[in-house]
């Protein structure tokens, strides 16, 4: 007993200092990520959380995710309709694997934040009538469409 009581008041060095504690896990995502999609972290707004979260999603085999389409349904990005009378419309998936939908609408607002292409986008399809909601849904379509083939293909040795 007395050994578990010494050892839980006695302090790592590293946890003396938060930005080491911190820095740390951060690193090892970035180097997993890095290891199994290389090519994920070279994307606007894609940042090792959510690349993360996007690889975790597509679980330890992501070859049998073979189409962008499954792979927008595994994320809950592909949309449903919802039409009703002469309103034509379609409405995001609330199914799926959440944190890789939250990862998709994280980079889908980096994007809108500071990607010109995707500030074009959005103003081009608030003229045409389209609600701020429904032009996220849009744009997390387009990455998932965007990010599939580089999760999915095998990392170079």
């Amino acid at each position: 007993m007395r050994r578990f009581v010494r050892r839980a008041t006695n302090r790592h060095p590293a946890q003396s200092y938060p930005d080491q504690r911190r820095s740390h896990p951060a690193r090892s995502i970035t180097r997993a990520v890095t290891a199994a999609a290389p090519a994920l972290l070279d994307q606007h707004g894609v940042g090792p959380s959510t690349a993360a979260a996007l690889l975790l999603a597509a679980g330890d085999n992501p070859h049998r995710i073979n189409t962008e389409a499954k792979f927008a349904a595994l994320c809950g990005t592909n949309p449903i309709e919802a039409s009703s009378g002469k309103t034509h419309r379609r409405r995001l998936n609330r199914g799926g694997d959440r944190q890789a939908n939250r990862a998709l609408y994280t980079i889908a607002l980096c994007r809108l934040s500071n990607h010109q292409p995707t500030r074009d986008y959005m103003t081009r399809r608030i003229h045409e009538g389209k609600t701020k909601r429904e032009i996220i849904r849009c744009l997390k379509r387009a990455i998932a469409r965007q990010l599939h083939p580089l999760i999915t293909q095998p990392p170079k040795p």
